[in-house]
Parts: structure tokens; C-alpha cells; sequence
């Protein structure tokens, strides 16, 4: 029985490699074939073994297919294959892909059933300021109704089964372990194995889905985490190589989807580097694609940063996620931390070799995704840290060292780069260093007008007065703390700058040194 896994997300690959050892002692004759479609732009062979095994799969998953570069190519096959296949599950996808769902009686292309309106009532009609309405809770809300489904249609006979069967399977994809995946596919081989391979049906009881914490922390040498994963909600249980550090405090955002596939060898990386440099860190997750829970939770305490920098290691907006963004949620999170915020990123939808031998560098959707929308938060200091890796050794040739890692032939796993991740956590050092810095000790440099240069334009911006804010800001500066020499009036202050010394120099501007 041949089932076939179509998804964004090439870091599931080794954890259903693992998944597939599992069940080969359970269900016998089971395959499972994971695609990654961020291969299908640079690999027109990884695009054909994807349709290829589309087109003779028993039970086909689709899931976070919402780009059109992505699903656009292996619609066709899908439409095909959908009445010929035992099942497939569509989830987490654009409407084309989704509404190809068929799991027994539940076929999201026929009318809508009773159950899908019971389910639609469930839903509620929350909208924010209302009672449950709150963004901040919106993604722990859907999570929570998630599980509640499939113990409530249990008990509802006919096409309701199908469909608990749908989002039982959203369940495992969202703790998306070994364990669950495995569990996924040894569930919907029980229930809709047809013809010969029915004879799979009844050789053992697909698990429940192993639940894990939808917010919380995670470290790599994390002892007693929840099955083996590195996560924990105790931050009192970090090792203490986390929570030694006296330079300062970091809190990192990662993407909880990583850590229970077991492919973290990038964070890891990141976390190791920071570490070295003497700084406290604080990796947090939550579930979905909302990092205010896992902010709120580990890097603040009554209303209060509790961390002296923040780095996103997603890749992704703050509140959002990779298909839409909400900048006003993240703005209003960031300015009540009141800290400096870094989003750096992974490669993706490359390989870091692929990535390092470019002339390019980011591919335009990693270019969007990954720097422009999570400038609009509020972030600065892009970056490369890591990536993904080849079927075979990689060689990450965008930096001195030339890391190379051996991968396994079937995954695409990712990794840090070495001197990168040791760029990355020198940048954040000298922020941290730079807010525990007295006022008075800093140095800042302001940066007036001129255009055109060298023709006594200084300070002459159209409509602007420059030299009265310029003055304004130095005066606020001082009463801020800051070291400052204040002319007494705008007027000195022009002088001094735009003539100052330079008759004495024979110079065209005032010269400092």
C-alpha cells in the first residue's frame, strides 16, 4: 500500500523516515514517500517522482500547498488521482487543493452536510473586543477546539465520522512528531484501506495523537522534556548553560513545527553560538503562527521585559505567519517589550548550497516572506543563519568555513552555519551590551541633510526645519541622559556645524579631527 505525502514543509522528511521505520513492523507493505514542494523550482526530476507517486498513491496527503508555485503543479495529478485513491486529505492548503478532500462518505466538493453546518455552529462568532474575541488567544482557541471536535463527533453516526476523521488528522499534523505522523498515516490505513489492502484494517490500534505543549520552551540539552522532544513550559528547567549568562538576556522565537519533527540542528546552532558569548537565552515556541503567547509567557512578567533583546529565528512574521501578516498586533507586542528586535532566517525553499553558490542569494518568495514582511513588524538585522540541506552532503559555501554536513539520502534536514550563526549572536552581544550601556556612556550619531552635496545645501530639507529639530533632539538627548554639547540657540548650532573651523583648516566643511 503506497501512501504519499505532498507538502510545503521539506523539514517533515526525516521525521517520516523515521515514521516509515515504525510502521514497517505494524502494517507490512506500507510505503510512505514524502514530497517537498520547495524542491520542485530548481529540481524538475523532484517534481516528476512527486507526480509519479501521485499518480499510483492508495492514500494521498496534501498539506500547506497555499503558494501557487507549489500547488499549481501537481494539481493536475491530484484532480486525477482523487476518485481512484482509497483517501486523501487536503489540509492547511489553498481552496483548490483543499476541496479535493474525499475521506469515506465526507467529500468536500459535494453539498454541505449536517455535520459540516453542526461544525460551523461550533465555530462561534467571536470577533475582537467581544467576550473570546482576543487576538492573543485566537490561535489557542482554535487549537483547543481542534481536540474538543473529534471527542464530540464520535458520538454522531454517518458522514460525522469522516469528517472527525479529517480533523483528527489536522490533530496529528499540527504535532507533527514522528510519533504523530506515523500514527497518521497507521490511522487513515486502518479506516479506509480498500480492496486487497483491506486486509490491512485490524493488525493493530492506530495511537491517539501525542499531545504537546502549544507554548513553551525549548533547549538542546534539555533533561526530562516532554518525549524526548527538548520542550518544556518550566523555565526554571532550562540547563543551566542557558540561564548563566551575565552578559545579558536573548529571547529567541522559534517554529514549534521544527522541534517535534527533531529537526533543530539550525536553532541549535544559533543557541550554542549565543551561549559562547556569554549571553542567557530564552527559546520559546508556541503553536500556530502567533509568537505572542510564547513572548508574553517567557519574555515578560507583569507587563515587563524580562529579556534585553529578542531574535526570531522563524522566518516568518511575527503574527502571521508565511501567507498573511497582522503588523498592527505585532507593533503593539513589541512596543510593550521595548526591546531591540532582530528576525533572522533559515533557507527554505533552497538549499544552503544552492543559496551560497548563487549570484542571486534569496529567492524572491524567501525575499518577501522572510525579510520584507518582518520589516513591517518592526524587525531589523536580516540575515541567513542556516538552512536546508541536500540529499547528501551539504556544503554551505556562503561563508569562509565551508560547513559541510552529512544528511541521510532521504532527508533535507536543516543546519547552521557556522561563522553565520557566530555573526548572528556577535550582532546581538553588542546590542545587548549596547542597552546595558549607560546613557551617558553611548555614542550617537545623528545624520543631517545634504542634497546636493558641496553646494551649501546642509540642513536645507524642502519644508523641514532641520536645524530646530536637530537642536530639539540634542536637547532632549541631554535631558535624557546622554552626553550632549547644546549650543544655547539654533543659530550657534548651524554656525558650528556648517562653518565652524573650516576657514582655519582651509576646508569646505567644519572638520572634527
Amino acid at each position: 500500500m503506497k501512501v504519499t505525502i505532498v507538502t510545503m514543509d521539506s523539514h517533515l522528511s526525516s521525521a517520516a523516515a523515521r515514521a516509515h521505520r515504525s510502521l514497517s513492523g505494524l502494517l507490512p507493505g506500507v510505503s510512505l514517500r514524502v514530497h517537498a514542494a520547495a524542491e520542485w523550482g530548481d529540481s524538475p526530476s523532484a517534481l516528476q517522482a512527486c507526480i509519479s507517486d501521485i499518480e499510483d498513491a492508495d492514500i494521498v496527503i496534501a498539506s500547506m500547498l497555499f503558494m501557487e508555485d507549489h500547488y499549481t503543479p501537481v494539481l493536475p495529478a491530484l484532480r486525477a488521482r482523487r476518485e481512484r485513491c482509497d483517501a486523501m486529505v487536503c489540509i492547511l492548503s489553498a481552496t483548490e487543493v483543499t476541496k479535493l478532500t474525499r475521506l469515506g462518505k465526507f467529500d468536500m466538493q459535494a453539498p454541505q452536510t449536517g455535520a459540516m453546518a453542526f461544525l460551523k455552529n461550533l465555530r462561534g462568532k467571536h470577533k475582537d473586543g467581544e467576550a473570546g474575541g482576543s487576538k492573543a488567544t485566537a490561535g489557542e482557541r482554535q487549537m483547543k477546539m481542534l481536540r474538543r471536535l473529534p471527542k464530540i463527533l464520535k458520538f454522531i453516526p454517518g458522514t460525522a465520522q469522516d469528517v472527525r476523521a479529517y480533523f483528527l488528522c489536522l490533530q496529528y499534523w499540527l504535532s507533527g512528531s514522528d510519533a504523530n505522523i506515523g500514527a497518521m498515516v497507521h490511522f487513515l490505513v486502518d479506516r479506509y484501506a480498500a480492496g486487497p489492502r483491506a486486509a490491512l484494517k485490524g493488525l493493530a490500534k492506530p495511537p491517539e495523537p501525542v499531545e504537546y505543549p502549544d507554548v513553551g520552551l525549548y533547549h538542546p540539552r534539555l533533561a526530562g522534556s516532554d518525549r524526548g522532544s527538548g520542550m518544556t513550559r518550566d523555565l526554571e528547567a532550562l540547563p543551566s548553560t542557558a540561564t548563566t549568562g551575565t552578559r545579558g538576556t536573548v529571547g529567541l522565537l522559534l517554529m514549534r513545527s521544527y522541534l517535534l519533527a527533531g529537526n533543530t540542528a539550525h536553532y541549535d546552532g544559533v543557541i550554542t553560538a549565543l551561549e559562547a558569548r556569554g549571553l542567557r537565552v530564552i527559546p520559546a515556541f508556541a503553536a500556530g503562527l502567533d509568537a505572542r503567547p510564547a513572548i508574553e509567557a517567557y519574555h515578560m512578567k507583569d507587563g515587563r521585559s524580562t529579556v534585553d533583546a529578542l531574535l526570531s529565528l522563524t522566518g516568518f512574521s511575527l503574527v502571521g505567519g508565511p501567507a498573511y501578516n497582522d503588523t498592527k498586533a505585532a507593533e503593539d507586542v513589541l512596543a510593550r517589550l521595548d526591546v531591540p528586535y532582530f528576525a533572522s532566517y533559515p533557507v527554505e525553499f533552497q538549499t544552503l548550497d544552492q543559496w551560497g553558490a548563487s549570484d542571486r542569494g534569496l529567492l524572491p518568495v524567501e525575499a518577501t516572506m522572510m525579510v520584507a514582511i518582518p520589516e513591517l513588524d518592526g524587525s531589523s538585522g536580516a540575515m541567513v543563519f542556516g538552512g536546508r540541506g541536500s540529499a547528501a552532503k551539504v556544503a554551505c559555501t556562503g561563508c569562509s568555513h565551508r560547513c559541510t554536513f552529512d544528511n541521510s539520502p532521504d532527508s533535507h534536514d536543516m543546519h547552521s552555519c557556522i561563522e553565520r550563526a557566530d555573526m548572528l549572536a556577535a550582532r546581538m552581544g553588542r546590542l545587548v551590551d549596547l542597552r546595558r550601556t549607560r546613557r551617558a556612556d553611548k555614542r550617537v550619531a545623528l545624520v543631517v541633510f545634504n542634497f546636493p552635496p558641496n553646494a551649501g545645501n546642509t540642513g536645507t530639507a524642502a519644508f523641514l526645519s532641520v536645524f530646530e529639530s536637530l537642536h530639539n533632539t540634542m536637547t532632549m538627548l541631554k535631558q535624557q541622559g546622554y552626553t550632549v554639547e547644546v549650543p544655547e540657540t539654533v543659530d550657534q548650532l548651524r554656525r558650528e556645524l556648517i562653518e565652524g573651523n573650516a576657514a582655519a583648516h582651509g576646508a569646505m566643511a567644519n572638520v572634527h579631527t
